[in-house]
């Protein structure tokens, strides 16, 4: 199946002066319409200018309308992946559990928690190369959002989406979330295989330590990214907010901290390590560093090798669209009259215009 984009699809933009030049043909034409109105009684008129037609104008107009839209398809570049390719490549899995449960929405580190944790990843995609990733989303339960896959842009494009609604169930189920990562991995036998999880490790619903350790049986190594301080923040009811925050049953502010220590013991019966996010760039430099150590294998991965620009078909239906603007006259040719499939045959009697019909205008 064939896999269709545009090479400049910010030009699409440009698809808002087809209406701009709509309004402005419908204003030409109802100022004329006024204009031809002035001068007297409409059928008399039409009799003075035998040969104009309406509709050829009309015609006209939408011939040069559709001939712009297609012009500013032709200008964003429309192109088509012609066929899959199977690539070899060296490197490694790594599945990514984010934390979306609301302690995220905190702002202990600026602007939340959650927004740091989707900068994280997307510089954590940016530094890898040949690698695949995948994505877990989790709170009170975990769910794939994305399976392994080499494009880093998907990946990316989806973490803008991402929110604290995203699950139902509230909690930091941290184990649940491993077990699924460890599951999610490619059948293929030596690849090195590695599960970040971000979180701020708060509220276990699980054991998350026994769920690292199951996955470093496997040779799966397990690192922890904490989001948030020890210090602490309030939650706020309503993602990027600074007020009305989540009170406890007495009615006192939730303050909710990093928990470094749980964080640390994952990491560490996963063979993995725990690292602190506060510093983003620091941060995720450590663990590309990590990652990097890993034993790298070779991945086949399917992708489209290459995409033909299909832009000459569009240009030429322009083309088409602009000679037959050009060939269609504004007025009848008498020659070609025989032809005329703009205007309607009238009869005999409705050529001729009475003097007594004719109302002028003083």
């Amino acid at each position: 199946m064939d896999s269709f984009r545009f090479a400049h699809p910010e030009a699409l933009y440009l698809l808002l002066l087809v209406p701009m030049v709509l309004v402005l043909m419908w204003l030409f034409r109802r100022n004329r319409a006024n204009a031809l109105d002035t001068f007297g009684d409409s059928r008399l008129i039409s009799h003075l200018m035998p040969d104009f037609s309406s509709r050829r104008s009309v015609l006209k107009a939408w011939l040069f309308v559709i001939a712009l839209a297609l012009q500013v398809v032709v200008v964003a570049g429309p192109q088509f992946g012609s066929k899959f390719q199977t690539v070899k490549r060296s490197g490694i899995e790594v599945m990514v559990a984010l934390d979306v449960s609301n302690s995220m929405n905190a702002q202990d580190v600026s602007p939340s928690r959650l927004e740091v944790a989707k900068m994280a990843v997307a510089r954590l995609v940016d530094k890898m190369a040949d690698d695949r990733v995948g994505l877990v989303v989790f709170a009170g339960n975990a769910y794939v959002q994305m399976p392994m896959t080499p494009d880093f842009s998907s990946v990316k494009m989806f973490m803008q989406s991402v929110s604290t609604g995203m699950v139902p169930t509230q909690g930091t189920a941290i184990g649940q979330a491993i077990e699924l990562c460890q599951n999610s991995f490619s059948q293929t036998e030596g690849v090195s295989r590695a599960i970040i999880v971000i979180t701020d490790g708060e509220n276990h619903e699980d054991d998350a330590v026994a769920a690292a350790q199951a996955a470093a049986a496997e040779g799966i190594k397990v690192y922890t990214v904490g989001m948030g301080t020890t210090k602490g923040a309030p939650i706020p009811m309503v993602a990027g907010t600074n007020n009305n925050f989540i009170k406890d049953k007495e009615g006192n502010v939730v303050i909710s901290r990093i928990d470094e220590s749980s964080l640390a013991q994952v990491a560490q019966a996963g063979g993995g390590a725990f690292i602190p996010a506060n510093n983003i760039r620091n941060g995720i430099n450590t663990l590309v560093d990590e990652l990097s150590g890993l034993d790298k294998s070779e991945i086949e991965a399917r992708v489209y090798s290459e995409y033909e620009d299909k832009a000459i078909y569009v240009q030429f239906a322009v083309f088409v669209l602009l000679l037959l603007d050009l060939v269609i006259l504004m007025r009848k040719n008498p020659r070609l009259a025989a032809f005329d499939i703009f205007t309607r045959k009238k009869p005999v009697k409705d050529l001729f215009v009475s003097v007594s019909d004719v109302k002028p205008k003083f």
